[in-house]
């Protein structure tokens, strides 16, 4: 066996948040161990590192071997032994570990084969999968930091500040204000102390494109920050990061630490004359928190509550000095801007919405993942091709989009060119790129029941409309789920809606009453079906919900009653099977588990 394929190659094991649940430091750990046994019979150059998330979650751990562009899916440590002997030492590949497109057959030894990747396009995530966070070498090997030499020694800063500008970069982070602005605001405020300042207090529920930054390429934000810097005249920044992302702390952490010991933060920086520090500062663990002026006043110390924006923060922000505040994936684009000019950057995506965006794509699609596309891709696309369609191949029914103050977009909108302004239009919002699908098992009433219960235990209660405006809204959804809801139900939401909207202190409640504006708005129909008919054709709500099986579609296999844990379900072997409503929880296993739709709603509608 010789050990000259051997030589100069890469293990690239994913260990985003992701694949570390599914057990990617164990694989990690077993490639090291059997590179070492190689190293024992003969000098071996390949090595392994870890990197951050690669994006194909819902396929977790995926391995890479460079330079050879073979991608691996579902690793576990029992593998790694297999995947050296063919991959490192031979010229083969494990088929079995290969990505696999159920629809065609076909098999892909590169990522960049698969749906899942072709239709994307990185920037903010260029790094991500592909360097080790935790050594600078690598990002700086990728071009790491020319950016920065560039902005320092060959631009000045109102150079740099024209430059984002007409790149047209809008904030990533929720509301979508052109950076470039923000950063001239702050440069052109009274006062010669300013801040800069980076969001990571991710808290809309299936997101995770700031942590997957923090966690796979902290350097990128880092330098971004340094530029902003450079730009405003800021001397110190600040990263808010969410409190419970203890991976992305420790990285964000070391990369400070390397960034400082290879002289790109500090004093004199590059021995340009400018210096900067960054400090990071621990989350308070409330969602209000990701609101601009609440954030600063958790940094400052204080109560995280927002405040009137009447002044912004550019002109008073962290203690009363200008400051610019973007979220990660703002920062993380700044580099590459910078490196390849505003008119690279003005080719991708639309008209009122330049570059890409990243989205966690995630509830009952296929392929669940972090994806980044050209803005004006198609909802179509994104849901179908890059993620694969619907689990189970059933009927999409809505998306969500903008974290819990986001809209829910119905079908007949799939076709949508995904912008800033286009989302506006359907009553939705970009926010910081949750996306989360829903197929026809899913209640729309419950579903905004869901995000106006979060928005409610989440809201600060220091301004009245948010507080009891969401409380209210809360108690007229609860009595629709139940069965007590009445006509006047649904004009009394609008009207609550309307008054958060226009009377909310802050972004949290003039958004929140969104999930409940759309789902009226494009779902009337399950409103009145809850309301008058008592029913629930959806099977969620479970005082609205009895569960029957159709003896003409029932073909006998036993599989519902397997899945059954309550064991409600009777019924021998190729015989007609039925359910003890007396039993029954209303989980809804059966449902996903039969393949006939034999199981039928007391409505009689199959499931």
């Amino acid at each position: 066996m010789s050990n000259s394929s051997a030589e100069k190659k890469k293990i690239l094991v994913c260990c985003g948040t992701g694949c570390i649940a599914s057990g990617s430091m164990k694989v990690l750990e077993e490639f090291k161990k059997q590179l070492e046994l190689l190293n024992g019979l003969f000098e071996v150059k390949t090595i392994v590192k870890s990197t951050g998330c690669n994006g194909l979650c819902e396929r977790g751990p995926i391995v890479k071997i460079q330079p050879d562009d073979i991608s691996y899916y579902k690793v576990s440590a029992d593998d790694a032994a297999e995947i050296v002997e063919k991959s490192i030492l031979g010229c083969e590949v494990v088929e079995r570990l290969l990505y696999h497109d159920k629809v065609s057959g076909k098999s892909f030894r590169s990522h960049k084969e698969t749906d899942f990747y072709k239709g994307q396009y990185k920037i903010a995530l260029r790094n991500i999968g592909e360097i080790d966070p935790a050594n600078i070498e690598d990002y700086i090997e990728r071009g790491g930091y020319t950016a920065l030499k560039k902005a320092l020694f060959q631009m000045w800063p109102e150079e740099i500040i024209d430059t984002i500008k007409k790149a047209g970069l809008r904030g990533r982070g929720g509301a979508g204000f052109p950076t470039g602005r923000k950063w001239e605001e702050c440069k052109n405020s009274e006062g010669i102390l300013r801040y800069v300042v980076c969001n990571g207090d991710e808290g809309d529920p299936g997101a995770f494109m700031d942590r997957s930054i923090m966690e796979g390429d902290p350097n990128s934000i880092i330098e971004g920050m340094i530029i902003c810097a450079y730009a405003i005249g800021a001397s110190e920044g600040f990263i808010y990061i969410r409190d419970e992302y203890e991976l992305a702390l420790r990285n964000m952490s070391k990369a400070i630490e390397e960034a400082e010991r290879h002289g790109f933060l500090g004093e004199d920086i590059l021995g340009s004359g400018m210096s900067f520090r960054i400090n990071i500062v621990r989350g308070g663990g409330a969602f209000v928190c990701g609101e601009s002026t609440a954030l600063m006043a958790s940094v400052e110390g204080r109560v995280g509550e927002p405040r009137a924006k009447y002044i912004h923060s550019t002109e008073k922000g962290l203690w009363g000095k200008p400051s610019v505040l973007n979220n990660v994936e703002t920062w993380a684009n700044i580099p590459e801007i910078i490196n390849k000019g505003q008119e690279w950057f003005k080719s991708i995506g639309t008209e009122s919405g330049k570059g890409t965006k990243v989205f966690s794509l995630v509830g009952k699609v296929k392929n669940t993942g972090l994806v980044e596309v050209p803005l004006g891709t198609t909802l179509r696309e994104l849901i179908y091709d890059i993620g694969g369609g619907i689990i189970g191949n059933r009927r999409f029914k809505a998306v969500q989009t903008g974290g819990p103050s986001g809209g829910c977009i119905p079908v007949g909108h799939l076709d949508l060119e995904v912008d800033f302004h286009s989302l506006e239009d359907v009553g939705s919002m970009m926010g910081s790129g949750g996306m989360i699908v829903m197929d026809d098992r899913t209640c729309m009433v419950e579903i905004a029941k869901y995000y106006i219960r979060f928005l409610s235990e989440e809201s600060c209660g220091k301004c009245i409309p948010c507080r009891e405006g969401l409380r209210r809204m809360l108690e007229i959804l609860e009595g629709i789920t139940s069965g007590k809801g009445n006509l006047r139900d649904i004009n009394l939401l609008m009207e609550l809606a309307e008054m958060m909207s226009e009377a909310s202190l802050c972004g949290l409640g003039k958004t929140a009453p969104n999930p409940v504006i759309t789902t009226i708005r494009y779902f009337t129909d399950e409103y009145l079906e809850h309301i008058v008919n008592k029913s629930c054709r959806a099977g969620v709500c479970k005082e609205l919900t009895e569960f029957k099986i159709s003896e003409d579609k029932c073909k006998g296999c036993g599989i519902c009653k397997k899945s059954c844990p309550v064991g409600a379900i009777q019924g021998e072997l190729e015989t007609f099977h039925t359910i003890d409503s007396s039993k029954c929880i209303k989980c809804g296993s059966c449902i996903d588990m039969c393949s006939f739709k034999a199981i039928l709603s007391a409505k009689g509608v199959a499931k």
